[in-house]
This record gives C-alpha cells, sequence and structure tokens, in this order.
C-alpha cells in the first residue's frame, strides 16, 4: 500500500480579485472534504497579504490524490485559473517522517 501524501499548495490571486479567489477556493472545500481518501483539506489566507492562499492536504494514498484533480469541481476551478490567479499554484508534494 502507498504512504499517505500530504500536498502544500500556494495561490496568489489577482489584484483587486481577492474576494472572488476566496470564494472560489472555499467552494472547493466541501466536495473535497467528501472525496474518497481525503484526510483533511485546509485553506489558509495569509496574516499578511490578503492575496496570498494555501492548501494543506493529506490523501491516504497517491491515487487518491489523482482521482481529486480529475473531479468537475477542481477541473472548474482551473478554468479560471487565468482569470483569478495572478501566477501559476505552486504545489508540492510531501511525505511524513517524523
Amino acid at each position: 500500500m502507498e504512504d499517505k501524501v500530504t500536498v502544500i499548495a500556494h495561490l496568489r490571486a489577482r489584484p483587486g480579485k481577492e474576494k472572488k479567489t476566496r470564494e472560489a477556493l472555499l467552494a472547493l472545500c466541501g466536495p473535497t472534504r467528501a472525496e474518497k481518501g481525503c484526510i483533511n483539506y485546509d485553506l489558509h489566507e495569509s496574516a499578511d497579504d490578503p492575496a496570498l492562499f494555501a492548501f494543506h492536504e493529506n490523501r491516504v494514498c497517491k491515487d487518491d490524490l489523482d482521482s481529486h484533480l480529475k473531479t468537475a469541481h477542481i477541473q472548474g476551478f482551473f478554468k479560471r485559473i487565468d482569470e483569478l490567479l495572478a501566477e501559476p499554484p505552486k504545489i508540492t508534494l510531501w511525505r511524513f517522517i517524523g
């Protein structure tokens, strides 16, 4: 069985799109948390920069993450990236070690 996978994603809203970006990201939380293999899916907003957001997410395995990326709600958000984000999301995968 694969090990649990952790995802940390940083997203920066376009100037003037902070509220719409926040709303779009919050809308992903409910459906994502209901997905198979989702341990947690937590959205954070920078305390210093209202345009900067981060997701901290844990999945049972990489296959569950791959399935998540194909869902309608995530694909719908991807179609809005150019409208909402100032730059491509920075998504990194992590392994728990201690």
